[in-house]
């Protein structure tokens, strides 16, 4: 009787090893298992919609490298790349491209940014056909509490590059946080 209560008793204790061990399947996708089951098809864009989405990607850098600038202490070898980083996103940078930024930043005290609801437009000025983008920011300060969103704008340029035949072009801000011409009647800005 001992026997077989032994043999029983290890009978269930394997069985239940076997069954520990067992995988089971999660009902959740993985991401490697989301990448392992992709195509290589394209998303086709419009020229307006990439423009777009160009435009939203470099506005949100600029200013996300604003802060991360801002909130150094301004004499580092880190804080010297990121300025050099932060010129690279405009044609002709100097002293006094950033001014009006990093002046609105700081005063806020804002620590992080999110660009909403871009929209691009062009504006015809003595003959000039000028390129600009318009969006919302969201300010937020240390405690990732929102300071409030304001509605701002932006000139840009697209420089097609020279050594390339296939219409390459590159990205480049003019003026960044632009008043709104005289013709624009919106406020500047609402605060929560």
């Amino acid at each position: 009787m001992k026997t077989i209560n032994k043999i029983l008793f290890f009978s269930i204790l394997i069985g239940l090893a076997v069954i520990s061990c067992v995988k089971k399947e999660d009902s959740a996708v993985s991401d490697l298992e989301k990448l392992r089951n992709t195509n290589n098809q394209t998303v086709q864009m419009d020229s307006t919609q990439a423009i777009n989405a160009i435009t939203l990607q470099k506005v949100q850098d600029v200013l996300d490298l604003s802060t991360l600038y801002l909130s150094g202490e301004k004499n580092t070898e880190i804080d010297t790349a990121i300025y050099s980083k932060i010129e690279k996103y405009f044609q002709k940078p100097d002293s006094t491209t950033f001014n009006v930024l990093f002046k609105e930043l700081e005063s806020l005290q804002v620590k992080k940014v999110k660009v909403n609801n871009i929209n691009i437009y062009q504006e015809i000025q003595n003959n000039d056909t000028i390129d600009l983008a318009k969006f919302n920011v969201e300010y937020f300060d240390g405690k990732n509490k929102s300071i409030g969103t304001f509605e701002k704008n932006a000139q840009y340029t697209l420089v097609s590059k020279p050594e390339k035949t296939n219409k390459e072009f590159k990205f480049y801000f003019v003026n960044f946080y632009q008043q709104p011409s005289k013709k624009d009647s919106t406020s500047a800005g609402v605060t929560k």
